[in-house]
């Protein structure tokens, strides 16, 4: 196996994943709510190179050195830096102050209806008065997403017919009273919340809950923490890395050219 081939074909596979990385993150740049995510990369172990069927030294393979095959693809992460705040004087919008989660019943296409998490507060109202996304999954108050529970008795429901007024806690004022209050939650190590999809995260194995210290805020949205000039001078970077890959592969096939069919000859 010709080393240099390897670790040039391994540095092109890194740079495709991180491109993907960085396209998505650009796709999603208007996304209320969205966290940009990024690329970690890793070296394969170091082989040792040894020299076999040497019997200068009793039959034992002599250490030459140590050699690395390229770099493999390491972890994508999630940037949870909070995004720009953006006024929109809507009622059912809301942002997080600080860290937290709103707390969605998220049914999927089997039927299964589980707790989802949620940066994206841009929500609305039912004719029946249920606070909901914009898919149509119930938004969850207090007790629901305290307790990880979507049971239909813990969804947000206001008098559409009435104005009201949501505080930093939560709590939904109307005619002069505390009818409920949305529910805030947050994650206790970030290593055990993952991207579910359609703008939500769900817990890991072993991931807890709890009392987040964030603060609502109404008729405010918050916009996606991608610095979409930043994404592009990357993404420049990553494609001259690829194409530097790419010319090693060029010479090395040259090289082998004029190994096997000119010096072959002589």
């Amino acid at each position: 196996m010709v080393k240099g081939l390897y670790t040039a074909y391994t540095g092109m596979i890194n740079q495709m994943n991180r491109l993907d990385v960085l396209t998505n993150n650009l796709a999603n740049s208007a996304t209320t709510g969205f966290k940009k995510e990024g690329a970690t990369t890793q070296s394969f172990d170091d082989l040792y190179a040894v020299k076999i069927k040497d019997t200068s030294e009793y039959g034992l393979n002599r250490r030459l050195g140590t050699m690395n095959l390229g770099v493999k693809i390491g972890e994508t992460y999630t940037d949870y830096e909070q995004g720009s705040l953006n006024e929109t004087e809507n009622l059912t919008d809301f942002a997080i102050g600080g860290k937290g989660f709103f707390a969605i019943a998220f049914t999927n296409k089997t039927g299964e209806t589980s707790v989802k998490y949620t940066r994206d507060g841009s929500f609305t109202l039912t004719k029946e008065g249920y606070l909901v996304t914009k898919d149509g999954d119930f938004v969850l108050n207090a007790a629901g997403a305290n307790g990880n529970n979507p049971a239909p008795g813990n969804y947000v429901k206001i008098d559409p017919t009435q104005s009201f007024a949501v505080d930093s806690e939560g709590r939904i004022t109307q005619n002069n009273q505390i009818i409920g209050q949305i529910g805030l939650t947050d994650v206790a190590d970030y290593n055990y919340i993952e991207k579910y999809g359609e703008n939500l995260y769900q817990l890991t194995e072993g991931g807890t809950l709890k009392e987040a210290d964030g603060i609502f805020l109404q008729g405010i949205s918050e916009t996606s923490n991608v610095n979409v000039v930043s994404e592009m001078v990357e993404m420049i970077t990553v494609t001259r890395a690829y194409e530097s890959n790419q010319k090693v592969i060029q010479t090395i096939d040259s090289t082998l050219d004029k190994a096997v069919n000119q010096l072959g000859r002589v």
